[in-house]
């Protein structure tokens, strides 16, 4: 990449106004002004040059009925859920994840935390994983329940055992790692919540949960309870947490656990503000999603970041409580860092591997090219997104998807929704 304004995302090698960013065999090897390295170059001028975005909980099999929750009792998101969940073959869970993935290419995501809660069968995970095989994007799958799973039954662990040896003991899916969709004290009894979280231990995976999303939740203290059954760690990440003790937050914080907040998605279903600055503010290792598209519509994680800026000044009250650097570390370094990915991906360092994009910003929505943190966090968007690259392959350039055929993944996507829909 040479001759854009390359934004590192390293504090130790900051900004270069014109640089270059040398790309080896998927590996970063060197970053600088004025590199010859003597190999054929992609123009970056008019752009800006920096991580790939990492998104942290998506529900990508969702993506299947984009849009379409929230328009009556039926389609409320959760009823909504399970109604298409039910009916939900592995084809179908293939179609939706493929979509979502495509999507986050365009968007400019490279790595993506898929939280899947639909596995209603050996083969739904496998189509799922083919998915992710197929796009080849970086990033965690997470093994979690079907919808209408009962409470009272643990997720399938020895489908989690076998999907551990078959997709990940090899270099089937070199780019992903397996973790646990888990459900935390106070959404499961302990005959469910400790089994599910030993056999994800025992096999050396992160484990997720969704805890302390909405008021009733944060009354359980769910997050107190995981700290009581000693489930925080640096291998814990939390979903959305709303409403939580300054005793919670601060256990989270010390534990090293994550936090992940998907705005878009906390605010369109009624969950209540998300609270950015009382999160930041409390030292919590806090990272951003797009949750799922049913309810949001979009993967644009630009807007989430946009969003969360808002929010956190609206909560101080004050237009320079937080940078736009800040901000954008939320969905690079420190997003990477909360998926065990910090010495991977998050910034343009040396030695680690060739997830970025450039963005255009001599286009009509972003110029003229100011701040360059400014730019990137309260204006770009998909349609400025030029180039992407993962692991060295390139899968957008010039604003056109190299590696898959959008019409056909559109196509196929809505074939499956009409075939589920009238399975009703």
């Amino acid at each position: 990449m040479h001759g854009g304004y390359v934004l590192t995302m390293d504090p130790a090698l900051g900004d270069l106004a014109s640089g270059d960013v040398h790309v080896r065999d998927g590996e970063i090897v060197a970053v600088g002004p004025g590199l010859d390295p003597g190999c054929p170059r992609i123009d970056a001028a008019g752009t800006v040059v920096m991580p790939g975005l990492v998104d942290t909980h998506w529900h990508l099999w969702t993506t299947l009925f984009r849009s379409m929750s929230s328009s009556s009792p039926e389609t409320a998101y959760f009823a909504l859920n399970v109604a298409n969940g039910l009916r939900c073959r592995p084809d179908d869970l293939y179609h939706g994840v493929r979509l979502g993935l495509v999507d986050a290419v365009n968007t400019g995501i490279t790595t993506v935390h898929d939280w899947a809660h639909n596995l209603r069968s050996p083969e739904h995970a496998d189509a799922i994983l083919t998915a992710h095989r197929e796009i080849g994007l970086r990033g965690r799958f997470s093994y979690g329940t079907a919808q209408g799973h009962p409470a009272d039954r643990t997720t399938d662990l020895a489908d989690l055992a076998r999907v551990a040896t078959d997709w990940f003991d090899g270099s089937r899916l070199p780019l992903m790692h397996l973790g646990l969709a888990g459900r935390p004290p106070g959404a499961a009894e302990e005959a469910v919540f400790r089994p599910e979280y030993d056999a994800a231990r025992s096999l050396g995976l992160p484990v997720s949960y969704h805890a302390n999303s909405t008021r009733a939740q944060g009354e359980l203290r769910m997050i107190e309870r995981l700290a009581a059954e000693s489930m925080l760690g640096p291998h814990t990440q939390l979903i959305h947490a709303l409403y939580t003790t300054a005793g919670e937050r601060a256990a989270v914080r010390d534990s090293g656990a994550s936090v992940s907040l998907s705005p878009w998605s906390e605010l369109l279903i009624g969950y209540g503000v998300p609270p950015v600055k009382e999160l930041l503010d409390s030292g919590v290792l806090l990272t951003l999603s797009v949750d799922t598209l049913s309810l949001t519509g979009t993967a644009d994680l630009w807007s989430a970041i946009r969003l969360a800026t808002g929010l956190l000044r609206a909560g101080a009250e004050q237009e320079l409580a937080v940078g736009t650097r800040r901000m954008l570390e939320l969905s690079t370094v420190d997003a990477a860092r909360s998926l065990g990915l910090g010495g991977v991906t998050g910034s343009l360092t040396t030695g680690k591997r060739a997830d970025l994009i450039l963005v255009r910003v001599d286009h009509v929505g972003t110029a003229p090219f100011t701040d360059p943190t400014n730019t990137l966090a309260l204006a770009a968007g998909a349609a400025n997104v030029d180039t992407v690259v993962v692991d060295g392959r390139i899968a957008k350039r010039a604003g056109r998807l190299t590696t898959v055929d959008p019409a056909d993944v559109v196509a196929g996507t809505g074939a499956a929704l009409r075939a589920l829909l009238a399975r009703a």
